[in-house]
């Protein structure tokens, strides 16, 4: 199983729902947040310049926002990302 790390804030609905995805999945994550500007920096540029939240890191790939990782579980696919 990849090692993920989602970078959300408070009270972000999309962060909430993609955190619910991961939950309901029964999967570990470690949850990054970055209301402080470092954090936001670091957050912007490892995901090449988006300044939204949540973004999804499995391992070192960046899988995006809440959008992507509901169209990868749309798309059958991330219950194969999840088990590699």
């Amino acid at each position: 199983m990849p090692r993920i790390e989602m970078y959300t804030t408070p009270f972000c609905g999309f962060c909430a729902a993609a955190k619910s995805l991961l939950q309901d999945k029964g999967v570990a994550f470690t949850e990054v947040d970055v209301t402080a500007p470092e954090a936001r920096a670091a957050m912007v540029q490892r995901a090449n310049g988006r300044r939204t939240v949540p973004q999804i890191f499995f391992d070192d790939a960046h899988i995006g926002g809440y959008d992507d990782l509901a169209a990868l579980e749309r798309d059958g696919k991330l219950d194969a990302m999840l088990a590699a």
